[in-house]
């Protein structure tokens, strides 16, 4: 449970510090990002339980990775993070799972995340901010990607990219589990202002 709560006494620190950045003020990013403002000021007391779609929507809206909302400061110039000691950010209704695994530093940082996805699992994502581009790698399994409402079989061993700024779903195909990488490009410089 101690783990629990300083993970989210971090994410409230970091969301705020990334929001005073900005210079929004709590009812505008709550617009821009379409997270009630109830649940940023409990985010920003350290109270809740955000989920990863807001988590999304807020980096998305404060131009900045998922992971610089989690991480504490770095530690070193070179970071090993062990599958089994980052908790999922996602569960599926199958026992699939989605784990941040780190995000590179400077101007235009690179989320790593590791993917696991059973046969018939969906995980929809809404839009990103323009300028993100999304890869996937499958290392065993299939996967279906759906990408604007256009289907597209990943095999084991096979890599897509696509813009991450239209509807997209990952699903497991096949037979097996699917596991993957997926990276999350995110452009330089803070989010537009629109």
């Amino acid at each position: 449970m101690t783990e629990t709560a300083a993970a989210l006494r971090t994410v409230a620190h970091n969301v705020r510090a990334a929001r005073m950045r900005a210079g929004l003020s709590l009812d505008e990013l709550s617009r821009r990002a379409q997270v009630s403002k109830g649940a940023l000021v409990g985010l920003e007391k350290a109270q809740g339980n955000p989920n990863l779609a807001t988590l999304v929507r807020l980096a998305d809206t404060l131009g900045i990775s998922v992971s610089a909302l989690m991480q504490g400061s770095p530690e070193g110039r070179v970071r090993v993070v062990a599958a089994d000691a980052v908790a999922p950010l996602w569960t599926g209704d199958r026992g699939g799972e989605a784990r941040l695994m780190l995000t590179t530093s400077g101007p235009a940082p690179v989320e790593v995340w590791r993917w696991r996805l059973e046969p018939g699992e969906d995980y929809p994502s809404h839009p990103h901010q323009a300028g993100v581009v999304e890869t996937v790698s499958v290392t065993a399994g299939r996967m279906t990607l759906i990408v604007d409402g256009s289907e597209h079989t990943i095999d084991a061993g096979q890599t897509a990219t696509f813009d991450g700024d239209t509807p997209h779903t990952y699903r497991g195909a096949g037979t097996e589990t699917c596991h993957l990488i997926m990276t999350v490009h995110l452009p330089p410089g803070p989010a537009s202002s629109t």
